[in-house]
């Protein structure tokens, strides 16, 4: 049993690269994940991470971490451990959302900034191939030109990580995420002195009592998410995917799981789930 909270647990993961007051841990991720110019990261700034509600309507959208940088640019980063339904309409989805919140009426399309998506998965969810970093734009997919860089989209998946390491500064922060031993965590502290940063304030987060709490009530939440998942897998099997998603949102509500987790899980509309009462 680990000494130390998981640093993809979403509570310690938001702690570890959403401190407002220190942000250097936050940007020696966002250098091995982006080929950014190098004066983006001088001012990085941790943003409001609800996405805005247009309509009361609309779906609720909660980042986990959102980012600007000095050019203006702005970055999501995702943490999902549970395999969800619709990740990638999920990811355009949000996209989206900070493309068009960026202007109001009257506002030059000219003030757009690009809009960038960081997905970090303890799942696989691209299964056309087996890198562990997989990057999207828009392409034509005849010529590869590229259409604009206003939407870019990364997938992270901690499965496909190799075993051994690949010389690359990403390995090393997707090993400190991947973490299941204090063994790991030593070795990637002797090895780059910027996860030693994160790994010092994962053991602070880690003997931190209230922090500790969250933490534990946040992964019993996951496993009963995932019980929850499987019986309505095999109540819905017959009927198809959407009377699936109606069994787990039923069971999800009976144990009181919050109504932004079953919209985020389900992809169904608050108010869908809340007839369900």
């Amino acid at each position: 049993m680990p000494t130390f909270l998981s640093p993809r647990n979403d509570i310690v993961f938001k702690r570890l690269f959403g401190d407002a007051h220190d942000t250097e841990i936050l940007t020696a991720f966002l250098k091995s994940t982006l080929s950014l110019p190098s004066e983006d990261y001088e001012e990085v700034t941790l943003a409001d991470p609800h996405l805005r509600r247009d309509d009361p309507d609309d779906k609720l959208g909660v980042l986990d971490v959102r980012v600007k940088t000095t050019s203006g640019r702005m970055i999501d980063i995702e943490i999902q451990v549970l395999s969800t339904p619709d990740m990638r309409e999920r990811i355009v989805f949000y996209l989206a959302k900070m493309v068009t919140e960026q202007i109001g009426s009257g506002d030059s399309y000219k003030k757009i900034q690009p809009s960038i998506c960081i997905l970090i998965t303890d799942y696989e969810l691209i299964g056309e191939n087996w890198y562990y970093h997989n990057q999207y734009r828009l392409h034509d997919p005849k010529t590869g030109s590229v259409f604009t860089d206003l939407l870019e989209v990364h997938i992270l998946e901690l499965p496909k990580l190799p075993k051994s390491e690949d010389g690359s500064v990403l390995w090393d922060w997707l090993k400190f995420l991947d973490a299941r031993k204090e063994e790991d965590l030593v070795m990637l502290a002797e090895k780059n002195t910027e996860v030693k940063k994160a790994v010092g304030k994962l053991m602070e987060l880690s003997a931190d009592e209230q922090t500790r709490l969250l933490a534990e009530s946040r992964e019993k939440m996951q496993w009963d998410i995932n019980s929850i998942k499987h019986g309505a897998r095999e109540e819905g099997r017959e009927e198809g995917r959407m009377e699936e998603r109606l069994v787990f949102a039923r069971k999800a509500l009976a144990q009181n799981i919050p109504l932004e987790t079953i919209v985020t899980l389900t992809g169904l509309s608050p108010d869908e789930i809340r007839t369900l009462h």
